[in-house]
């Protein structure tokens, strides 16, 4: 009889995985990854007409074995899957819009998104293309960035998340570029020496769903028992 070998452990991790199967699942989740941006766009939230997100639409590399990536077009299947899990990133965890913050510093959306997309072109070395656009509006400007940005070489980026439910009760990510600090940055260009990226924290980087705590309800039987519960952001 051969004797079982203690010592070896199996790491298991369900992190990239959907339920119901064991393939990883197409879209990307919160953490460090190397990715590439497919387009990028400029869009006005719904709750507010002068708020805008910069979304960043991105792709991993290639996933290998048992994957099946979303069709890179619903309306054309015949254009195939994505190679490596997708995602919709904000670049910024608040939308940007002009505001007087209660330093009484003056903040533009104009000049925010500016700088904004200075810092992403210089992390991928795109600074010259950026500063030939001319443009009469920050849509139109952005509109602009389409060609400078999208199908970019992969880079290192930190990506955080707000967690959201759906109405079938599973937990998606919304995702988004954590602000740059004295801790470093939120992308960065592959193999860079002395490398500034953030080292994702999901203590730091994930606003978690919190479950919220219900009261308990009187009814027919013998003692009391909860009446279920739901999920507060």
């Amino acid at each position: 009889m051969s004797e079982v070998n203690l010592k070896t452990k199996i790491m298991l991790n369900t992190k990239d995985m959907s339920a119901g199967s064991g393939r990883p699942k197409p879209v990307m989740g919160s953490g460090n990854h190397e990715i590439r941006i497919n387009s990028i766009s400029f869009d006005r939230t719904p709750y507010d007409t002068e708020a805008f997100n910069i979304m960043l639409h991105v792709e991993t590399k290639p996933v290998t074995g048992d994957f099946e990536g979303f069709y890179r077009d619903m309306n054309d299947q015949s254009k195939g899957r994505y190679d490596g899990q997708v995602g919709r990133v904000r670049m910024s965890p608040y939308p940007y819009k002009d505001a007087t913050l209660q330093s009484g510093r003056e903040v533009s959306r104009d000049q925010e998104v500016l700088k904004s997309m200075i810092f992403l072109s210089e992390q991928l070395d795109k600074r010259s293309q950026l500063d030939a656009i001319e443009a009469g509006t920050i849509e139109d400007f952005m509109t602009k960035c389409q060609d400078v940005f999208k199908n970019s070489e992969f880079f290192n980026a930190c990506l955080g998340s707000r967690e959201w439910e759906s109405k079938e009760g599973y937990i998606n990510d919304d995702l988004y570029l954590p602000r740059q600090s004295k801790d470093g940055v939120p992308v960065e260009a592959l193999n860079v020496e002395n490398s500034r990226l953030l080292v994702f924290n999901k203590d730091v980087h994930v606003r978690a769903i919190v479950k919220k705590e219900t009261p308990k309800a009187d009814n027919k039987f013998e003692g009391e028992t909860g009446t279920g519960s739901d999920f507060e952001l």
